[in-house]
């Protein structure tokens, strides 16, 4: 009786550890044929021609800091870098800092215009005036300005051209193109509220760009 207890506890015992592997190769071509199903959705999104957003009106005084930012995006190109330019303004007008892009200077691949406003103007202003204060950006602030932008707690951005438009003249080189997502995705994750308003002064502010990237 003993006997047959044990055989039919080793059997058990044997059904149960040939059972583990089938359930763990259905788990295994489960997650393989939802990892293709995501890939081929994500190929689909990244595929789909996106639209160009249209240009708003902005005030004559985001006009006048925009113009100065564009400006300094023409310093950055003159200087050797890509044509990018940031300027931090507080409530009062006041110019906490100004940036433009130096990649080519300095051969640092962060050194982008609104990474360079955001990593002077930190140590200078505590985070309640940087809450209060507007950065304008000659183009629209690629997924690492915007996340410095989240980690300074600027409150408001105004930002020229668009990434849409900007990838007509980054094109095909793989050192030139972006991650292919847009400032308001990392924004409106945040957990307090960045105004963000853009494009404006669009031509104004693609002029720099032409003949300005590699083809």
């Amino acid at each position: 009786m003993q006997v047959q207890c044990h055989a039919r506890s080793a059997g058990t015992a044997h059904a149960c550890t040939s059972l583990v592997p089938n359930r763990s190769r259905r788990r295994a071509r489960a997650l393989r044929r939802t990892t293709v199903h995501h890939s081929k959705l994500f190929k689909n999104v990244s595929n789909a021609p996106i639209a160009a957003p249209d240009e708003v009106q902005i005030s004559e005084r985001d006009a006048t800091y925009l113009r100065q930012a564009i400006q300094l995006s023409r310093t950055a190109r003159e200087r050797g870098n890509r044509p990018f330019g940031a300027v931090i303004v507080a409530p009062d007008g006041e110019v906490l800092v100004e940036a433009w892009n130096r990649n080519g200077e300095t051969g640092d691949c962060t050194a982008h215009a609104e990474t360079n406003a955001v990593r002077m103007a930190s140590p200078q202003y505590p985070r309640e005036v940087l809450a209060a204060a507007t950065l304008y950006s000659s183009g629209e602030p690629c997924v690492m300005c915007a996340g410095a932008i989240f980690w300074s707690s600027i409150g408001r951005v105004v930002y020229g051209i668009d990434a849409v438009r900007l990838r007509v003249f980054r094109g095909e080189r793989q050192e030139q193109r972006d991650a292919e997502l847009f400032c308001r995705d990392v924004f409106g994750a945040s957990p307090h509220p960045i105004e963000c308003i853009g494009p404006a002064l669009i031509d104004e502010a693609a002029e720099p760009h032409q003949g300005g990237w590699k083809v």
